[in-house]
């Protein structure tokens, strides 16, 4: 069961990554329906399907029957619906969308007795309550604490940087400690750390603000604390239910 739905989705990566110019792409979103590479990237998954299902069409024609259309059809309604400021949201929809055709086909081909309260297991349930703990409630905590700091200082110098930029590296530094205190690498700790470090130390060089340089500090180490904390309570908790 698994392995076929990785066949799926193998030939899912091909036509929709490997094989998709950009040039296709621009075509696509300024002609829709009307783009011929619309109907070239539909039939670079037929292809893709044909080969990894090595063209047994007799066995797996449900298969071309319900990924080929669904694909053209979730593609033209993402087409359609697409401007500059949903097309993140539109290509994650698209692509989850995609999956769960792959995995209805996969279900048909493989039945089995899997239901939802099968899946929601104590394990999954600690799992949850702390990779939200790593990522929204220490951001929000982190905001609060670190908020009581104003750095006037620093007013006057180039502190631009991109939208949500320190929060979204904040998010990816607790997740990545919490992974590897949760699977026993806490060399990946020290690694992480010190290269958040190198990057950091020329911003701050630069800056020559010992305000600045104590906000930093205080944010890393606090992240950095928080993921560890929530990766230890995660390993206590799994290990006694």
């Amino acid at each position: 069961m698994v392995f076929f739905f990785i066949k799926l989705l193998l030939a899912h990566c091909i036509g929709d990554f490997v094989f998709q110019p950009t040039k296709w792409v621009k075509h696509k979103l300024k002609k829709k329906y009307k783009s011929k590479y619309l109907y070239y990237h539909i039939g670079v998954h037929f292809l893709a399907l044909t080969v990894v299902l090595q063209a047994d069409f007799k066995t797996y024609w449900l298969t071309f029957l319900l990924v080929i259309p669904t694909h053209y059809v979730i593609d033209l309604i993402k087409l359609h619906f697409n401007t500059k400021r949903n097309t993140r949201v539109l290509f994650v929809v698209d692509q989850i969308a995609h999956l769960l055709v792959l995995g209805v086909v996969t279900a048909i081909y493989y039945r089995s007795d899997f239901s939802i309260e099968a899946l929601i297991t104590p394990y999954l349930i600690v799992f949850i309550t702390f990779l939200l703990i790593t990522t929204v409630v220490a951001s929000v905590c982190m905001k609060v604490v670190i908020s009581k700091w104003d750095l006037e200082s620093t007013e006057g110098q180039n502190t631009e940087s991109l939208e949500q930029a320190g929060v979204y590296i904040g998010v990816l530094e607790r997740l990545f400690v919490f992974v590897f205190i949760i699977t026993g690498h806490w060399e990946g700790v020290g690694f992480l750390m010190a290269a958040k470090s190198i990057f950091r130390f020329g911003d701050l060089s630069k800056a020559k603000d010992r305000k600045l340089t104590e906000y930093v500090l205080i944010g890393t180490l606090m992240s950095f604390g928080f993921a560890i904390l929530a990766g230890l309570g995660f390993v206590f908790v799994s290990n006694v239910i």
